[in-house]
């Protein structure tokens, strides 16, 4: 498997941030770290393995990136208003830093792009599909969390709020936006299996529901555990869809 190592200061986050490109060619998809992990969380534990014939074949290409979670609503000792302006920050790095990197490393100023995100990484996929349908047309979120009020004490502002899928797309009637995410496809992961919460899925999928957005709420029942062997089979499975 080809598999290539990019880093990049940036000044929207503040330091450097790496990139690992796995695959020759493909729809690309961006996959977000569990919040501990960083880019080569997915190698490490193995979910790469699980899908190493999907990315040979082509069938994908892999653009693992790192988050900022520890400096953004990871920081406990920050003020909340500093960890949601850094959540701002990150996004923006995601759209004007990142996207741009995938799409010219697909040789392709238009190219589509996925995400997929486990844990934490779920809230990062969903929340880039919903503010760049145009350009993220199809998410993989798994076992996500998609309101992050319990990181803030208690406080609220502009940045928070439009990074708060939970927030923003109870509200969302922008005709642009709601017709671009008609042309994606959304699913959201969870199922019965260990540790798992699915409460916080199906929330956010009455969420979509409530404003017209068609989306997929998968329940893999026992099969939708909040683990990586649950994660792993799981992209096996949808990857062999297509």
């Amino acid at each position: 498997m080809r598999r290539e190592y990019y880093r990049w200061y940036s000044d929207r986050v503040g330091r450097h941030m790496s990139v690992v490109v796995l695959g020759h060619w493909g729809p690309p998809m961006i996959m977000f770290p569990t919040s501990g992990g960083d880019e080569e969380e997915y190698e490490r534990q193995s979910m790469i393995g699980a899908i190493a014939d999907f990315i040979d074949a082509g069938r994908v290409k892999a653009f693992l990136v790192d988050v900022n979670h520890r400096d953004s609503f990871g920081n406990g000792g920050a003020h909340p208003f500093h960890r949601s302006w850094m959540q701002r920050q990150y996004d923006a790095y995601i759209r004007h830093e990142l996207i741009p990197f995938v799409r010219d490393s697909c040789r392709s100023h238009d190219i589509g792009v996925w995400t997929m995100g486990a844990s934490l990484g779920a809230y990062h996929a969903a929340n880039t599909l919903f503010k760049y349908p145009d350009v993220v047309k199809r998410c993989y979120a798994l076992s996500g969390v998609y309101d992050m009020k319990r990181f803030m004490g208690g406080l609220y502002d502009e940045n928070f709020y439009f990074n708060n899928p939970a927030d923003y797309m109870a509200s969302q009637s922008d005709p642009w936006t709601l017709g671009h995410l008609a042309s994606c496809e959304i699913h959201l992961v969870t199922g019965s299996g260990p540790w798992e919460n699915s409460s916080e899925t199906y929330r956010m999928s009455g969420i979509l529901a409530s404003r017209g957005i068609r989306h997929f709420l998968d329940d893999w029942g026992p099969l939708g555990g909040h683990d990586w062997p649950y994660w792993k089979h799981q992209m096996r499975e949808y990857l062999g869809r297509g």
